[in-house]
């Protein structure tokens, strides 16, 4: 029999791995070609013959997702499958539909063809959506189980937006590391709080060889989810962090309703600043779909070295790229400590926006009067730059989690938001990790 001819469609992460895990070298399918969506500047490239294996000498294409119909008459493509995250149920359906009227399968891979499994103990850290709190939870559950004393690599969701060969294995350890490896401001945004807590962080594109490396120098893997996506790695306790503020997304969204369900651990993050009904409502939803979870509710409180700064002042916020534009959310924590703090205005940026950030703005129109972090490469983080500096504002309040002044020259003086996940009441975080794990003896 010919092998299935099969097309991928995916946006640099999840696409890559499920053709790792399973395709690669799998004799019974050839993989024609990849298609790219969501994150700019991805698709024109070539998924490599050095990582592709035997069977793919010559490597694989990856197309623009706008191509899927033309690819999969011109290819004769047998099944899509479809390996990208943070998107309505609604969504998936409307591309399954067209890729059923061309003609070929359409097809999810799940957990048991996709996860791998690990020789040390895996703590996983997943969501509903883009922006719920991911990065605080896995700080906070990396700072407990060291305290319990256990060494940790966190090993991130990918973001390999360079050369692939490359970013196969990616190990920081220190700020050096992330300039060696050129990151763009998204990967500094989720690795620089692990280097600032002493925790190891791993990424790249081969999942099964950073686990391997990992596992050699940790006592215990922590995955550092990336969107909604579901874990790469068989977990031991799944935990998996909702938001008040999108109360129903928790059963709306793919694949974030196949964390619900597969969660040990629910965390209702921000319930300081969301209505108590939405809290009630997220809460009863999680129980519906998932009941024997445990439920921690959490804030995640914000702090900023001078709140006396901005008070009466005219102000731009600048807030977590992927969860204004994909995440959906037209504010963040930035637009939040603005208000709290006696801003006169938050400034609207788009009538300052050049290049590649006004373009996010067309693309994202729901995209409020904030400024997206967006730095997926040197131009970019260039558009980001000239469009802070030419707005006409007093300070600049940033809640992106790095320090953006390493990576920009800011004309005005800047504010920045930090926020660490609280838990309220009990249990705690700390209370489930040491009944699970007990303390390293």
């Amino acid at each position: 029999m010919s092998p299935i001819r099969t097309l991928i469609m995916g946006a640099a992460g999840r696409d890559f791995h499920n053709f790792n895990v399973f395709f690669r070298d799998n004799a019974e399918y050839e993989v024609v070609a990849f298609t790219a969506t969501q994150i700019p500047n991805i698709d024109g490239r070539r998924y490599p013959a050095e990582l592709a294996g035997k069977l793919y000498p010559n490597g694989i294409n990856i197309y623009p997702e706008s191509n899927l119909v033309k690819l999969i008459h011109e290819l004769k493509v047998d099944q899509v499958i479809f390996a990208y995250s943070d998107v309505p149920h609604e969504y998936v359906m409307h591309k399954a539909s067209i890729v059923l009227a061309a003609g070929a399968d359409f097809r999810l891979m799940g957990t048991r063809d996709t996860q791998i499994k690990s020789t040390k103990p895996v703590v996983s850290v997943c969501a509903v959506r883009t922006g719920s709190g991911k990065s605080q939870t896995t700080r906070r559950v990396s700072l407990i189980l060291r305290g319990m004393g256990y060494k940790v690599a966190a090993i991130r969701h990918p973001m390999p937006y360079g050369d692939l060969v490359k970013q196969k294995v990616q190990r920081f350890a220190t700020y050096a590391d992330l300039d060696k490896h050129e990151c763009t401001i998204e990967e500094r945004e989720e690795y620089e709080p692990h280097l600032d807590n002493g925790v190891i962080v791993y990424a790249g594109v081969d999942y099964e060889a950073i686990l391997r490396q990992a596992e050699q120098e940790v006592d215990v893997i922590l995955w550092d989810g990336g969107n909604n996506d579901f874990p790469f790695y068989v977990s031991d306790l799944q935990i998996v962090v909702a938001d008040p503020h999108r109360p129903g997304h928790e059963k709306a969204y793919h694949p974030g309703e196949t964390n619900v369900r597969a969660a040990d651990v629910f965390v209702i993050n921000k319930v300081d600043t969301a209505n108590t009904e939405a809290v009630l409502k997220v809460r009863a939803s999680l129980h519906e779909l998932n009941p024997n979870a445990i439920v921690i509710e959490a804030a995640s409180p914000l702090f900023v070295d001078n709140p006396d700064a901005i008070r009466g002042k005219r102000v731009l916020v600048i807030e977590d790229g992927p969860t204004l534009t994909h995440g959906e959310m037209a504010y963040g924590a930035g637009w939040v400590a603005a208000r709290r703090f006696g801003a006169a205005e938050i400034v609207d940026p788009r009538p300052y926006a050049v290049g590649s950030i006004k373009a996010t703005y067309e693309k994202y129109p729901n995209t409020g009067a904030i400024l997206p972090a967006m730095g997926y490469g040197d131009a970019m983080v260039k558009d980001l730059e000239t469009t802070i500096n030419k707005a006409d504002v007093d300070m600049v309040i940033s809640a992106t989690p790095i320090d953006l002044t390493r990576v920009l020259k800011v004309k005005k003086p800047m504010q920045r938001v930090r926020y660490e996940l609280q838990e309220i009441g009990q249990p705690t975080l700390e209370d489930i990790l040491i009944k699970k794990f007990g303390k390293k003896k």
